[in-house]
């Protein structure tokens, strides 16, 4: 167990992927940094989610950096010990299998988010994947989560970000309060997001009939 103030580094990109890694509490985000210096926020973790299998499987440098959102305390199960569970239960072997899944699917998914121009979309998006079943399953209707961090995730200013909560907000999926977003239609949200990327994939194909 380690504690992380807000805004320390967790782990660098490119250190040795010698932990999987779980968030006790706090909230932390695993994100890259660009040659230009440019940061793109792959994923939040909320405390209860568990994360780095594929690293812990692979071995060798970290392809991220996990970043402590705020004050946070992470557990650091050393990869022998995560390897063996593996091999010693199927049970544990089939979750990690799970988890790899929705992690990729995630990440596909957010490829696609980061490329609209649609800035409602892509906070619809962050925020519901913080809801997430298979990745977070210990997040309830209600996170704890300023407007600031929010920001951070989806990776647009502030002013932004909070612009486009008011407007899902405005649509009835989700209500704002001070330090806390609470979802009220989490299948609504993840539809909006999907529209959206819907929408982009008739634009493109027309843009290439024409």
């Amino acid at each position: 167990m380690r504690d992380f103030a807000a805004g320390s580094t967790v782990c660098f990109r490119g250190s040795p992927a010698a932990h999987w890694l779980g968030v006790v509490d706090g909230m932390l985000k695993v994100e890259t940094v660009a040659a230009d210096g440019r940061a793109t926020t792959f994923a939040g973790m909320p405390a209860g989610a568990w994360f780095g299998e594929g690293a812990a499987v692979k071995g060798g440098p970290r392809p991220y950096a996990v970043v402590a959102i705020r004050p946070s305390s992470v557990a650091f199960t050393p990869r022998e010990t995560f390897l063996w569970l593996i091999d010693d239960s199927r049970a544990f072997g089939r979750w990690v299998i799970d988890q790899l899944n929705a992690r990729l699917a995630h990440y596909g998914a957010l490829m696609e988010i980061f490329r609209l121009r649609d800035l409602t979309a892509r906070v619809a998006y962050c925020v519901s994947e913080l809801f997430n079943p298979q990745l977070y399953p210990y997040t309830g209707r209600e996170l704890a989560i300023s407007q600031e961090e929010i920001a951070r995730l989806c990776g647009l200013a502030r002013q932004s970000t909070h612009r486009e909560l008011h407007t899902l907000q405005q649509a009835g999926l989700l209500r704002i309060r001070y330090g806390v977003i609470e979802v009220l239609d989490l299948e609504g949200m993840r539809r909006f997001s999907a529209r959206a990327a819907h929408r982009r994939k008739l634009a493109a194909r027309s843009i290439s009939f024409d």
